[in-house]
């Protein structure tokens, strides 16, 4: 089981707006800040549903080759829901929402490239 998951972001402050307007149409918040002054490295950002952040960013050099994070949603409305807010945010369209049969019947995902590059989903695998 994965307690959280972090990757690094090129420009700490974008990446930290874009995750706030992105996930919070799924439920996430900005939990915890971790300034460099605290950590002795980077400034690091914690999202997730309270009260404890499960995703993580962290200012510097990101990470090659970027990542693919997909986040678990309950319905077909939130994966919808996500890629307009990450659209907004200033993500880039890496799959619009729809059904991926390929995977299974009911996979209904969304795909956003971030600022650097790392491919962000929203899924639901429960019927419509």
């Amino acid at each position: 089981m994965i307690d959280h998951i972090g990757i690094t972001v090129s420009d700490f402050a974008r990446s930290k707006a874009f995750y706030t307007q992105a996930l919070s149409a799924i439920g996430y918040a900005l939990l915890l800040e971790l300034p460099a002054s605290v950590t002795g490295h980077t400034d690091f950002a914690g999202f997730g549903e309270p009260p404890k952040p499960d995703f993580w960013i962290g200012g510097g050099k990101p990470n090659q080759p970027s990542v693919h994070v997909a986040f678990r949603v309950q319905s077909r409305a939130l994966v919808d829901a996500f890629y307009q807010a990450a659209l907004a945010a200033g993500g880039r369209d890496n799959g619009a929402p729809g059904l991926r049969p390929h995977y299974h019947p009911d996979y209904y995902g969304a795909f956003v490239l971030d600022p650097d590059g790392h491919n962000i989903e929203a899924v639901c695998h429960s019927p419509q």
